[in-house]
């Protein structure tokens, strides 16, 4: 006992108190600074969340990306009236200042630093610039980087070989830093993705952590237990590898990333510049018709949903099969029209894995529970409603109805394991002289509400909350306060 006398005591009679669940996989970069509340996160019991995943941060900003970032962070400079940074550590200044009701946790992205020094073309680093990109690599992670992500499906990551992420993951690993990669495909060649990134790791010494793994597409199901035995062997021998998932069957992402790569190189002004172009508008076509869709292979029209479209809000939750119908138009002429009008912004839900490859993520001792989603403002788009229930889902569907995971089990997934992983070493357990992050919930009544069709729904049964020893929610309702914090890795 402390001796302290308590300013309030709880009755948590009949209730489950946990550490507060940190999100490794969050792309709240900017959204936080219009959602500071994070009210789709703490009502879901999150107290941390780590952004800059999937190789895209928002700084640092050079000549060489700055036109790339300003289109990508369009809704910030409205709000915001422009980027309020250049360097990665003005950008975490800002994050510090800012009064926010969780506490953020930050990698720096790959394809960010690429673009800084190579803008976002299909080019191949000299020496000296391989030189540039560690020296903003070396900036990010002295002023308080937990490490790097890549996304190796993206503009301009997609661009980098293996040999420059190998260069400058050993940076990461001098500084004891993570690498969470989406690697380079997650569909049927996903177990010569998983061989590129634990390549990368061998060679460089860096902990590696694979997001949001998954099997995409048909013909790719059943891949998951294989990569998972991958990650199980090399942690046998002492490896720190290990990954994230979500607990649903689809997936979503930016439109323009199911296209072949030769279609995106060069940002957005270059992909609606090609699209607007008749005969290379034909020969994606073709390309579509022969191969698939390269990301979300051998996914069909009618399971590609748009979740945001800020020039046609008339198709939001409509399939493109169900959009090529109520334009008249063919679909592939159906997402040029989209992605044009939307300069390129249009976003996605992609109905593309099954359940049993979630399972088995889920159920596995090395993967952690993250959202993949972002904070945000209630009724903006149908978005995919792992950004209102990921984490209560987790218990609710996976623990209490099906069991193919014990609570305390699915409790480490969301705290103590990803605390440990990214170097959190005073939160994610219930200890004395660790930060007070705690959720209070009731296990019978945890659930998410958040569906496909109406995502935009907080879930029950998340009684209290605390970030930093503060009452953030008390009785299932959000108090309005902010004592989160920005966390520097030291």
């Amino acid at each position: 006992m402390s001796g302290e006398s308590a300013e309030e005591i709880i009755d948590a009679s009949g209730l489950f108190v946990a550490p507060g669940f940190i999100d490794i996989h969050n792309h709240s970069d900017t959204s936080i600074f219009l959602a500071p509340t994070a009210d789709n996160y703490v009502t879901q019991g999150v107290t941390t969340i780590l952004v800059g995943n999937c190789g895209y941060t928002p700084a640092p900003v050079t000549d060489n990306n700055k036109e790339f970032i300003e289109h990508s962070e369009a809704e910030f400079i409205k709000e915001f009236s422009g980027l309020q940074w250049r360097s990665f550590s003005e950008y975490l200044e800002n994050l510090e200042k800012l009064e926010k009701s969780v506490n953020v946790a930050v990698l720096v992205g790959h394809g960010t630093l690429r673009s800084a020094v190579l803008g976002v073309e299909d080019v191949k680093p000299s020496e000296k610039q391989l030189g540039e990109m560690k020296n903003l690599l070396i900036e990010a992670l002295n002023a308080g980087a937990f490490g790097m992500s890549s996304g190796l499906i993206y503009v301009p990551g997609m661009f980098a070989e293996t040999y420059e992420l190998t260069e400058l993951s050993k940076i990461v690993a001098k500084y004891g830093g993570v690498y969470a990669t989406h690697m380079r495909n997650e569909g049927v060649g996903v177990i010569d993705a998983i061989s590129e990134a634990l390549q990368i790791s061998l060679a460089s010494g860096v902990s590696l952590e694979i997001s949001h793994i998954k099997a995409a597409g048909a013909p790719a199901w059943g891949s998951v237990p294989k990569i998972l035995s991958l990650l199980e062997e090399y942690a046998r021998r002492g490896y720190d590898f290990s990954a994230d998932t979500y607990p649903y069957t689809a997936s979503s992402t930016y439109l323009e990333s199911l296209l072949p790569g030769w279609i995106r190189e060069g940002g957005f002004d270059k992909l609606v510049e090609r699209l607007r172009n008749p005969g290379l508008l034909d020969e994606l076509r073709r390309s579509l018709m022969r191969y698939g869709i390269p990301e979300e292979a051998h996914t069909d029209w009618d399971k590609i949903k748009i979740s945001y479209s800020e020039s046609h809000s008339e198709v939001l939750g409509k399939s493109i099969d169900e959009i090529s119908r109520l334009w008249n138009i063919d679909p592939v002429n159906a997402i040029a029209k989209l992605l044009i009008d939307d300069k390129g912004l249009t976003s996605v839900v992609v109905y593309t894995m099954s359940e049993d490859d979630v399972i088995r993520a889920i159920s596995h001792p090395l993967v952690a529970i993250g959202s993949d989603g972002l904070v945000m403002k209630p009724g903006e788009g149908v978005p995919h409603p792992r950004n209102y229930g990921a984490f209560p889902r987790v218990i609710a569907r996976y623990v209490r109805e099906l069991k193919v995971l014990s609570l305390p089990e699915a409790i480490r997934k969301m705290t103590s394991l990803p605390a440990r992983k990214i170097g959190l070493y005073d939160r994610g357990i219930l200890r004395p002289g660790f930060k007070a992050d705690i959720v209070i919930f009731n296990y019978y009544m945890i659930r998410d509400r958040a569906t496909y069709e109406n995502p935009h729904i907080y879930p029950t049964g998340i009684e209290y909350l605390l970030v930093n020893g503060k009452l953030v929610i008390r009785e299932g309702k959000h108090m309005g306060t902010k004592p989160g914090k920005l966390l520097r890795k030291r």
